[in-house]
C-alpha cells in the first residue's frame, strides 16, 4: 500500500478558455488519484465542513480514505490564473483554512506503508510525519516556491528524511541558489536526498542519483487546456509505480519516471482531475508504448 499526505482543496483555476469555481484539487489529491492507477493508496488530508458531497464520492471511489478529516470549518482553496501560453501561472489567493491548524495523524492501517509520498506541504509536518511509520522502504517529497521562501531550513530537514525529492526548475533554483541544474541536484543530494527528479513541465524530467543523470522528455501534446496538478500527477504516477513493483532499484525508478511523464500528460488534456478519473490500464499501456517509440533512435 502507498500512502500520501498533503492538501485536498477547493480550487478556482482561470485559464484563457475557462474559468473552473471550486474543482476538486490540491497536490495530495493529485497525487493520490494518479498513484490508485498503479496500487491500492490511502490519503491523509483535511477537508472542512463545506466539503461538497459530490468530491467526497470522487474521493472514495479511488482512495481509502481513513487518513482524510472533516473539521468544521473552510476547505483550503487555492486560487490561479494562466496566462494565454498556459506556462505561466500566477497564484492570486490561497487560503489555508482547516489547512492551518491540522495535525495530521497516521492511521493504523498506514503505519505498514512501506511507500510514502509527502506532497507539498508545510515541511515541519511532513518531518514529523514519516516518523510515524513503521518501517518505510522509499519516501518522496515535493515542496514549492510558498515553503522555500518562508521556511527553507525545514524544508532542507525534510530533504533529511526522505529516499527523494521531486521539485520544479524554478524551485530547485530558488532552494539551492545555484543556477546548473546539475549544481542544484548535487547540493540537494549533499542534504541526505538519495534520488532528485527536476521536473521542468512539458520539456519531462532531470532524474539525478549517484553519478547518473537520466533526462527524460515531456510527452508531445498539442492540445493542453489545464496544467494544474500535472506536476503532482506526475510525482503520484512515479511512487504509485514503484509501490506496485515493491522495488526501488535503478531500472525502476527510471521506468517510474516515464509513467510519471505519462501520467502527467494525461492530466493536462482536461480540466481539474478529469483527465485522471476514467483511465483505463491499457489507456496508460498504449501511451508508455507511444513514448517509447517516440523517444527511441
Amino acid at each position: 500500500m502507498l500512502t500520501v499526505f498533503g492538501s485536498t482543496a477547493l480550487d478556482t483555476i482561470r485559464t484563457p478558455r475557462k474559468i473552473l469555481k471550486d474543482v476538486l484539487g490540491g497536490a495530495a489529491t493529485f497525487a493520490a488519484i494518479s498513484a490508485s492507477n498503479f496500487v491500492k493508496t490511502g490519503l491523509i488530508a483535511v477537508v472542512g465542513s463545506d466539503f461538497p458531497e459530490v468530491h467526497h464520492k470522487v474521493l472514495s471511489k479511488h482512495l481509502d480514505l481513513q487518513g482524510l478529516t472533516v473539521k468544521e470549518g473552510k476547505t483550503f482553496r487555492y486560487d490561479g490564473s494562466y496566462d494565454k501560453t498556459l506556462s505561466v501561472r500566477e497564484t492570486l489567493k490561497t487560503e489555508l483554512n482547516v489547512l492551518a491548524e491540522f495535525k495530521p495523524t497516521v492511521p493504523e492501517k498506514y503505519r505498514k506503508s512501506q511507500f510514502v509520498y509527502l506532497a507539498n506541504n508545510d515541511p515541519d509536518q511532513n518531518s514529523a510525519l514519516i516518523k510515524e511509520f513503521d518501517k518505510v522502504k522509499f519516501s518522496m517529497c515535493d515542496t514549492i516556491e510558498f515553503w522555500i521562501s518562508t521556511k527553507r531550513e525545514s524544508v532542507i530537514k525534510m530533504i533529511k528524511a526522505v529516499d527523494a525529492v521531486v521539485i520544479n526548475d524554478e524551485e530547485a533554483k530558488l532552494l539551492t541558489k545555484e543556477f546548473n541544474l546539475i549544481k542544484c541536484a548535487k547540493k540537494i543530494m549533499s542534504w541526505g536526498a538519495k534520488y532528485v527528479i527536476i521536473k521542468k513541465g512539458e520539456h519531462g524530467s532531470l532524474m539525478f542519483f549517484d553519478d547518473v543523470i537520466f533526462p527524460s522528455a515531456g510527452f508531445s501534446l498539442e492540445d493542453v487546456v489545464d496544467p494544474t496538478g500535472a506536476g503532482d500527477s506526475f510525482a503520484g504516477a512515479m511512487i504509485g509505480y514503484l509501490a506496485s513493483k515493491n522495488s526501488t532499484n535503478l531500472s525502476e525508478i527510471k521506468k517510474a519516471v516515464v509513467y510519471g511523464n505519462v501520467l502527467g500528460s494525461f492530466a493536462v488534456e482536461r480540466y481539474g482531475l478529469d483527465g485522471l478519473l476514467n483511465l483505463k490500464k491499457s489507456d496508460i499501456l498504449k501511451r508508455v508504448r507511444t513514448y517509447e517509440k517516440m523517444i527511441r533512435f
